[in-house]
């Protein structure tokens, strides 16, 4: 059967080895890494090759991801990475062993819907430490939250604490910072009077500490995705060695439908685009450029896709095409020829969401 263009190619292969490595490396500090599948939308074969690639839990903050995975026959426990909403604490319970929180209210609500499914769930208590996303900023009311989860609900189990930086507040998981939790899960801890299971440091950027070798000695968990399926950040971004994993592990493959020398500058009074923003343009004279089937309804952001062919230059995109300019090219290419990327962690929550680019596993 021919799938045609665009497609996007999942080497699952890839995915295996680069969660293995990224295992191996982390068991040298204790450290456990949880497989996060949110950033290809949860499709389950890649849940698999986290799980096949040592991961010790699958995470995603969509239920449904999880659920997808558990039906595929993963055999892991599963943890909802997002704070549950007070309307989803029945199907939280039901399809996932872990869940991060940072509300009583919500968590008094598991421990009712565990009660009626007659199950014990499991809570990690998110600690804000300065990224102002999710978690308690008051550590007193952190330690109450604790004590109340340990002594008065008795369907709910205590499994630790966690943390969330570099999404929002872009704050860096440095050693002190991460040191920080374990200030707080020792307080946590004296409060209850044992030893947490969980000290979660975080995601991606937190392997930093892990190839630097001073990721503080208490925390044991992490929950990785961007750097399994995509290796980018902490390479390009933080200027880390990366080397032992695959950066092409997901590939954007699209087709050309247009081919031609054009100027490089618009002709005619400029405005807004048609997303409302203004763009400036460099006048480079007459160059050839390529249109490609695939545009930002597919991937949202041009600045995200990197070409294989390093001469190919990205100028820009709309909803529908994607526009390249060839003209340094060694290829002499031509309409019908096939234009492949490497993506970026944000491009393919997109590319796996898309009904118009087919998924092809490798």
């Amino acid at each position: 059967m021919i799938l045609g263009y665009p497609r996007v190619e999942i080497n699952l292969k890839y995915i295996e080895e680069n969660t293995r490595a990224i295992v191996e490396r982390c068991s040298k500090y204790g450290v456990n890494v949880s497989g996060v599948i949110k950033g290809v939308n949860g499709i389950p074969q890649v849940s698999k090759a986290y799980a096949d690639g040592g991961a010790d839990m699958i995470c995603s903050s969509r239920l449904e991801q999880i659920e997808e995975a558990r039906a595929y026959g993963v055999d892991k426990p599963m943890m909802l990475i997002r704070i549950p909403m007070l309307t989803k604490v029945e199907e939280t319970v039901r399809v996932a062993d872990y869940s991060l929180n940072s509300e009583m209210e919500v968590i008094e609500a598991l421990n009712e819907a565990a009660g009626r499914q007659g199950k014990v769930h499991n809570v990690v208590l998110m600690v804000d430490l300065g990224d102002l996303r999710e978690g308690w900023w008051d550590q007193d009311e952190l330690c109450d939250a604790a004590w109340r989860i340990e002594n008065e609900l008795e369907n709910i189990y205590l499994a630790g604490v966690g943390v969330n930086v570099g999404c929002y507040g872009a704050v860096m998981p440095t050693a002190e910072k991460l040191q920080e939790l374990v200030d707080a899960a020792e307080k946590v801890e004296a409060r209850i009077g044992r030893r947490l299971d969980i000290i979660s440091g975080g995601g991606s950027s937190s392997l930093m500490r892990i190839w630097d070798g001073d990721i503080p000695e208490r925390i044991n968990h992490l929950r990785i995705g961007g750097e399994i399926v995509a290796a980018f950040t902490n390479e390009v971004v933080y200027g880390y060695d990366m080397s032992c994993l695959h950066k092409d592990a997901i590939r954007l493959k699209a087709e050309i439908i247009e081919i031609k020398d054009k100027p490089t500058y618009p002709v005619g009074t400029i405005a807004r685009d048609d997303l409302g923003k203004y763009h400036t343009y460099e006048d480079r004279g007459i160059r050839r450029r390529a249109l490609i089937a695939v545009g930002r309804l597919d991937y949202h952001d041009p600045e995200d896709l990197i070409p294989v062919d390093k001469n190919i230059q990205v100028l820009g995109a709309n909803g529908d095409y994607t526009i390249l300019d060839v003209e340094d090219c060694d290829i002499d290419y031509k309409v019908g020829d096939i234009i492949e990327f490497v993506v970026r962690y944000g491009t393919m929550v997109y590319l796996t969401k898309s009904r118009n680019v087919k998924e092809v596993f490798i």
